[in-house]
């Protein structure tokens, strides 16, 4: 009798397992220009080093950090999330994934936005980054 109880809870490891064995969630482009759109992220790349960037709902984008401060346009293509910046070679398109409540995961694989609609890269883990106003649930090392 008690094979019958754990059926439930070994249904839903196999299928958390092979979830991740399957690799990331990514966001929609629903998702992304929905999450996005009007918000403030603060975000930090592997070396530590930290960001802040600002999605205006007109598409403009504010980067800044220690070293420079940027602006451009930012845009959803084909599954990704471009910022494209007018100063500096620097931006890209990132796949999304959101590893918590408030944790976003950027991973690179195109320069430009036709590249990303046409011959995207493998995706490669750049940053991470969360609402500035709310605090941060993300755990250190990539989660994907």
């Amino acid at each position: 009798m008690r094979a019958y109880r754990t059926l439930p809870a070994r249904a839903l490891f196999a299928a958390m397992t092979v979830q991740s064995l399957a690799g990331p969630v990514w966001m929609t482009d629903a998702d992304l220009t929905g999450t996005f759109a009007g918000r403030d992220i603060s975000g930090e790349y592997e070396n530590g080093d930290t960001f802040d960037e600002t999605y205006a709902r007109d598409g403009t984008v504010r980067y800044s950090d220690a070293r420079r401060t940027s602006s451009g346009k930012w845009s959803v293509r084909a599954g990704t999330f471009c910022t494209i910046y007018d100063d500096d070679p620097a931006g890209g398109c990132y796949r999304v994934h959101k590893a918590s409540e408030n944790c976003f995961e950027f991973h690179f694989v195109a320069r430009t936005q036709e590249q990303a609609s046409k011959a995207p890269g493998k995706p490669a883990w750049t940053a991470r980054g969360w609402f500035a106003n709310q605090p941060k649930t993300c755990v250190d090392g990539e989660s994907v």
